[in-house]
């Protein structure tokens, strides 16, 4: 067993160093109206990411219109001057592709894959909605009902569905993070027809976008479809609202309780940590791989399945655009109370802090952070959607090949010395999940 897995941390090493030799080259320029063009050539399989992504999420909506970005993404799929109501997707089904798209709190991306023979295509289609969206009383009664249907089975509905806008809404008192891209139900149903056409005239313009477009292309032929059905589209006239708004310290531990239909205790910590492309979020990353990533991780084999007092215990980082946070989360087993369970995760966080990490440890940490970031440019959808991320939000779509040389600088110390700096009492909100019975 010891040299099969010598072996394969050996494979390991082989496939990372042959898979970083790969670079994403790309063309990158910019038309009149602002729309910001980034084009990577990928001719191995015949296939096209035709991807737009709009520097919009909810943090730019208004507090008392929160899940207007979610909602417009449901919009965008109804029907343009040219594209009838609800065909939007059965065209690109009908062409071999599939589409789709997601809003987070910093922007809104949506994406075809198509046959490369289909670029043209998803170009027409992409253009459309940017340019003659049908916004009518109609779509917006439909997607009205869509969004109640969402919120009802992912957040309200569910088990434990609610915990992430439980910890956002107590993490951040004046920063719009504090609600989610679902938003709220009341405040889309207030909205008139007018509102959504404002924030689409507003958001959803050239100037406000990148088109990036992975895979099997022509970059001189992409370029003159690219002039034909997006250069004649003015850009937007309308300011660009950017909150700029620095979140004041927890200072101090927040606390609270929600009782839900489940039937297992849950304990939820959120740390408050940097923005995406910190020096120290590269280490927090690598961090939860050693907590929490697999059943060698800390958490797992010590809380699970040594102590047996938890079904399920993980961490992930929630980066943003802003400062965002480092979540642990963990369900009890039966009959093991959340204070226990707390207990035993605060342990394991304060164990590392005191005594650090192995090498094997900082080893198998650093090669999830490489593998991960290698499978994330090894498909051209994922490809489009990070070349497009890097230029919004880094200004600079190059770290698709560079980032990577920020993990492999991370050092155990980094790890030790972030862990300390961030994973403590009063700088991170608990919650306790807990049955309705109980109350």
């Amino acid at each position: 067993m010891k040299h099969l897995i010598l072996i394969t941390i050996a494979l390991l090493f082989i496939f990372n160093a042959a898979a970083q030799q790969r670079k994403i080259d790309y063309v990158e320029y910019k038309l009149n109206n602002g729309l910001h063009v980034i084009l990577h050539q990928d001719n191995t399989t015949p296939v096209v990411a035709v991807t737009v992504t709009y520097h919009v999420g909810s943090k730019n909506e208004n507090a008392d219109r929160t899940g207007f970005a979610h909602f417009m993404e449901h919009l965008m799929f109804e029907g343009s001057a040219n594209i009838a109501r609800g065909e939007y997707f059965k065209i690109v089904q009908d062409a071999g592709g599939r589409v789709n798209a997601y809003t987070s709190q910093d922007k809104t991306h949506y994406y075809e894959l198509l046959p490369s023979n289909q670029l043209e295509l998803g170009l027409w289609m992409e253009a459309e909605r940017m340019l003659h969206l049908v916004i009518d009383s109609v779509g917006v009664e439909t997607q009205r009902s869509v969004v109640k249907e969402e919120r009802s089975q992912r957040y309200d509905n569910q088990p434990y569905g609610s915990f992430m806008e439980e910890i956002f809404k107590r993490a951040y008192k004046e920063h719009p993070y504090t609600w989610l891209p679902i938003g709220s139900v009341q405040y889309i149903d207030q909205a008139s027809l007018g509102e959504f056409r404002e924030f689409h005239k507003t958001y959803y313009v050239p100037n406000n976008a990148v088109l990036a477009i992975a895979g099997d292309i022509d970059i001189e032929k992409t370029k003159k479809l690219i002039h034909k059905y997006f250069a004649d589209i003015s850009a937007g006239k309308q300011p660009i609202v950017r909150p700029i708004v620095v979140e004041k310290p927890l200072d101090g531990e927040v606390r609270d309780i929600v009782y839900d239909n489940i039937q297992l205790p849950a304990v939820i910590q959120a740390y408050r940590i940097p923005e995406k492309g910190h020096p120290d979020s590269y280490a927090l990353e690598m961090l939860t791989n050693i907590m929490s990533s697999g059943q060698s991780s800390r958490m797992y084999k010590s809380i699970v399945d040594e102590q047996q007092k938890g079904v399920a215990v993980f961490s992930f980082p929630f980066p943003l655009a802003d400062p965002g946070l480092f979540i642990v989360l963990g369900i009890t087993n039966m009959g093991v109370t959340a204070d226990d369970l707390e207990k035993a995760i605060n342990t394991e966080i304060e164990k590392l802090k005191k005594d650090g990490l192995s090498e094997m440890e900082f080893q198998k940490a650093r090669n999830m952070a490489e593998t991960q970031f290698v499978t994330n440019n090894s498909r051209v959808s994922t490809i489009a959607d990070q070349l497009a991320e890097y230029y919004i939000f880094y200004d600079d779509a190059n770290l698709i090949n560079t980032e990577i040389d920020r993990y492999m600088k991370v050092s155990p110390d980094d790890i030790l010395k972030i862990a300390n700096k961030y994973l403590n009492d009063n700088n991170r909100v608990v919650l306790y999940y807990l049955p309705k019975s109980k109350i």
